[in-house]
């Protein structure tokens, strides 16, 4: 294998300057691809912050870590030189985390019109759930692609083509095709952008790597929670036949979801209690319909979301108070994401396929081959 040299550099990023502030998932992923690709990562954490427990300190390969007290005068007074050099602020806190401190977009891109500031959230910065917890599970519940990925009497998974063919594929060709563009601005040469889905989707897994890292994964089935064996991050059925996921790792968040359903509480991390739990769980979702569950647990930290349908998901009052759909030749098709706050994309007008016929014939290089 090749081992990281002295190329960082010289990387089609080269130059630019990023300003993390230290969190866990992928927000700091982002930014360790970010310094992959040459650009100079620094991570702000509190001191003694938790970014160095379950791995990490893995995603940090690359980046420079300074640490800041951001409820100190004198910490607060650092970050805002560090953000005054920065092109790019990576944030992945709740709503209204960074406004509290001083240090929302409004104030500092008042002070620095050019800065880029990025933030990655769950469920957005505005809705119904932007304040409430969650985790990979819901979201894609929520979107109504899970049920896709569903074999016939089994519950679901997680949908096809989104981790191979987008995330691995056509997201990670686009960000190398961005980085290419951005050097080329500086050198002036183009470059061959080899974006495969099998390294794609291997370079996603560094997340994966990072928790096995900081011993937060398991590669022993019935320990790992990931893996459909616990009782607190998976999908369980309902009594109407409907599927309730439940992602909440976290040890509060697992106090909630077992306080909303009525269960004691019980030594969540011990893996040879899991399927007793399990069990325990899933006879007493099985005795209430979907309806029922999304009541209870509205407005909670459990960490739970209904698995929608494609058809329902643009109807969630989530999805519509983010305006995450909109209508084309009679269906709902998903708004482009991220949302940029001064120039945001917009879909273009449906093209049927005669048209593109019509262009296809009208032009004058079309030749037989």
């Amino acid at each position: 294998m090749d081992e990281p040299g002295d190329e960082h550099a010289s990387g089609p990023l080269s130059g630019v300057k990023i300003i993390e502030f230290a969190g866990i998932g992928p927000a700091p992923f982002a930014g360790l691809v970010l310094a992959d690709f040459g650009a100079d990562v620094i991570v702000v954490e509190r001191p003694g912050g938790e970014t160095r427990l379950g791995g990490g300190a893995a995603l940090n390969r690359g980046k420079t870590v300074v640490q800041a007290d951001l409820k100190s005068p004198a910490g607060l007074t650092r970050v805002r030189e560090l953000v005054a050099g920065a092109d790019v602020l990576i944030e992945g806190f709740r709503p209204g985390v960074m406004e509290r401190l001083g240090l929302g977009p409004d104030t500092l891109l008042a002070a620095h019109p050019k800065l880029v500031y990025a933030r990655l959230t769950g469920w957005g910065q505005t809705g119904p759930l932007a304040q409430s917890a969650g985790h990979d599970i819901n979201y894609v519940a929520l979107s109504g692609l899970m049920p896709y990925a569903a074999r016939p009497g089994q519950l679901p998974a997680l949908p096809a083509t989104l981790l191979g063919d987008i995330g691995g594929g056509a997201l990670t060709m686009l960000f190398g095709l961005m980085c290419a563009l951005w050097e080329s601005r500086r050198s002036g040469r183009g470059q061959v952008v080899d974006a495969a889905i099998l390294d794609g989707v291997g370079y996603m897994g560094t997340l994966i790597q990072a928790l096995r890292a900081g011993g937060r994964w398991d590669d022993d089935p019935t320990r790992n929670l990931f893996l459909h064996r616990s009782h607190f991050y998976d999908c369980f059925e309902c009594a109407d036949g409907r599927w309730l996921s439940l992602g909440a790792i976290e040890a509060p968040f697992q106090q909630t979801l077992m306080d909303r359903l009525g269960l004691p509480a019980a030594a969540q991390e011990d893996p040879a209690r899991w399927p007793v739990l399990r069990e325990a769980v899933a006879a007493r979702i099985r005795q209430e319909p979907l309806a029922h569950w999304v009541r209870v647990f509205d407005g909670s930290d459990a960490c739970a979301a209904p698995v929608l349908t494609a058809a329902e998901a643009p109807l969630h009052p989530h999805q519509q108070a983010r305006r995450n759909f909109f209508m084309q030749d009679g269906l709902a098709w998903p708004m482009p994401a991220p949302k940029l706050s001064r120039t945001p994309a917009r879909p273009g007008p449906a093209v049927t396929t005669n048209q593109h016929q019509q262009e296809l014939f009208d032009t004058d290089d079309i030749r037989p081959r």
